[in-house]
């Protein structure tokens, strides 16, 4: 069975981290939505409201100046002069309060905000009573009036205000602790996040390892199994080759041969001027000509020279023959000294070298080729070069049979193969076996 795929893990893990992320960033908006109201509707309105109380706690007190003023009799003016003071004074705590009003938290000490309007009522209400009586020219009741009763609706606007104050600060010190207390919310769910993230990329990221190893192991045994074919179906091929080579050889040519013989007998009995004696002579040059594509056959599918010479014979043999077939000029050239090179790997490097000198007769249009033949002291190295058209950009359907064949010989012996363009166009193959192959298929 192949491995199951890890499309499903890799969307589960998917899931989970875009999960994760969403309630994060949802939570985070409501705890970042939350802070902006503590910031804008009671932080920033609370300050602002703090600013008018201590307004009007600054003009009580400007008042609680007038009131010593006039009970002191510092100055020689009437109660009825400082009117026009604490007009301006009313007009000033007036606007105060209704900011102050605008600027206050709804929830906060509706008691007490109560009571510093009432005070303020009865304040000015009074306040109007003293100025009645300063007109009339009763003087000392009118500071008899502010000690007793004006003076005391005053204290008890300047403890409410205080109070207000006492108040805000607490509201704001509350809100102040909450707004840590978002920040570190936030903190720790980002925490939580990054967390959650990374259990998720690892349980995901080894899960998919474990897949893809799991697709490792079943490539690299059907590709060790693909070797193991190529490598028979090889091997088969060479032998049925050898066979056919054999049996072209054997039979088919010496029958051939017994043809010629024959005829040359039924020649030799017919008389000097029976005009059938030249139609038997060319009976048998035919016969001989066929014995000739035969022999020609069963060398170039097996070589008795590769088995008797090795493959260094064999190669110059092939190149004579090939250049003689086809007209191809074929520059040969070999650098080192050449060993003992085993059939097992022999046939393999002439079977590379038959097929690109194929390619380049049926494919390239050059009528030169370059091969070269190298031995060093780890490695064979065979090169064939031309300088045709080169390799197209797509191969068509059906040609590239003969490279994939080329290159399962390569890693049959263990080598390395190249199919590349050549330095002064057209293709180059090289091939390159390690001389370690070489020699045990030598000893094999």
């Amino acid at each position: 069975m192949p491995p199951r795929t890890p499309t499903l893990v890799q969307l589960t893990g998917l899931a989970v981290t875009l999960a994760a992320v969403g309630v994060f960033a949802a939570f985070t908006l409501r705890q970042l939505n939350g802070l902006r109201r503590l910031e804008t509707e009671i932080v920033d309105r609370n300050r602002r409201d703090s600013l008018q109380l201590l307004r009007i706690q600054n003009d009580l007190n400007q008042i609680g100046l007038a009131f010593r003023d006039i009970l002191e009799g510092a100055e020689p003016y009437p109660v009825l002069a400082y009117r026009q003071e604490f007009d301006r004074l009313k007009a000033d705590l007036e606007d105060a309060l209704r900011l102050q009003g605008q600027y206050a938290v709804g929830s906060a000490a509706p008691a007490q905000r109560e009571l510093l309007r009432g005070a303020f009522d009865r304040f000015w209400s009074e306040t109007g009573e003293l100025w009645t009586l300063a007109s009339a020219g009763r003087e000392a009741e009118a500071r008899a009036m502010i000690r007793t009763r004006l003076e005391a609706e005053r204290t008890t606007m300047v403890s409410t205000v205080s109070r207000l104050l006492i108040l805000n600060n607490e509201a704001e010190a509350a809100a102040g602790r909450e707004i840590e207390s978002i920040y570190a919310g936030v903190e720790r769910n980002l925490y939580a996040l990054v967390v959650a993230v990374l259990a998720a990329i690892l349980l995901t990221g080894a899960l998919v390892i474990r897949y893809d190893r799991r697709v490792f192991d079943e490539v690299r045994r059907l590709s060790e199994q693909r070797r193991l074919l190529a490598m028979r179906v090889i091997s088969i091929q060479e032998d049925l080759f050898r066979s056919l080579a054999r049996e072209l050889h054997d039979e088919f040519g010496q029958v051939l041969t017994a043809v010629g013989v024959m005829l040359q007998r039924v020649e030799k009995r017919l008389a000097p001027e029976d005009r059938s004696r030249e139609e038997i002579r060319e009976v048998r040059e035919i016969a001989n000509q066929t014995l000739e594509r035969v022999r020609g056959m069963s060398q170039m599918l097996h070589p008795p020279i590769l088995d008797d010479y090795g493959l260094e014979r064999s190669i110059e043999w092939y190149i004579n023959q090939y250049s003689r077939q086809t007209g191809l000029a074929i520059h040969y050239e070999k650098s080192g000294a050449a060993p003992w090179i085993g059939d097992k790997t022999a046939i393999h490097v002439y079977r590379v070298l038959q097929e690109a000198l194929n390619n380049v007769v049926r494919h390239s249009g050059a009528r030169d080729a370059w091969i070269r033949l190298g031995y060093t002291p780890s490695s064979i190295l065979l090169e064939v070069e031309d300088r045709g058209a080169g390799l197209p950009d797509e191969l068509p359907e059906g040609r590239g049979i003969g490279m994939i064949s080329m290159r399962e010989r390569a890693e049959l012996l263990g080598g390395e193969i190249s199919i590349t363009r050549g330095a002064a166009g057209g293709t180059l193959v090289s091939l390159k076996v390690p001389l370690s192959q070489a020699m045990e298929g030598a000893a094999s």
